[in-house]
């Protein structure tokens, strides 16, 4: 298993920083990371993402949402290609901080028979939840 991990701390609410990590339309206005996504959140349900890791092509998976805690936590768990060859648990979550600021987290669990050989995938992934952490700052901050 692999970690990926990153996060921000903003200056503003958790209910601000929710909204923008849940407002999927907007997502190719701003978002560097997940240029796109679609789906109910709720439990069981399948959203519709595409991943954009930096140096790489766009990537089309549709993960089943394992965990839906409104205004605080969203997990899935996605398959690409053959299912044990490359799986992730992905989460967004959001933290509230002292002082009406928060704390958005983007971090993932890899697993799969494929990991050894997908390092340098996985450096530019991690650059890529570096990108969307900070670009959730931005966009929070500045509305």
């Amino acid at each position: 298993m692999q970690q990926l991990d990153a996060y921000s701390d903003i200056d503003a609410p958790p209910e601000k920083v929710w909204a923008v990590v849940t407002d999927f339309d907007s997502f190719p206005e701003w978002n560097p990371f997940i240029i796109k996504a679609s789906g109910e959140l709720k439990v069981g349900e399948r959203l519709h993402v595409t991943l954009k890791v930096p140096d790489m092509k766009p990537v089309s998976f549709s993960p089943k949402l394992l965990d839906v805690e409104p205004g605080r936590l969203m997990r899935w768990k996605g398959v690409t290609g053959v299912p044990g060859f490359f799986d992730g648990r992905h989460a967004l979550s959001v933290e509230p901080l002292e002082g009406g600021r928060s704390r958005f987290r983007t971090h993932e669990d890899v697993t799969g028979v494929g990991l050894p050989f997908l390092g340098k995938v996985m450096r530019r992934t991690q650059q890529g939840f570096e990108a969307l952490a900070a670009a959730v700052k931005e966009r929070a901050e500045r509305e």
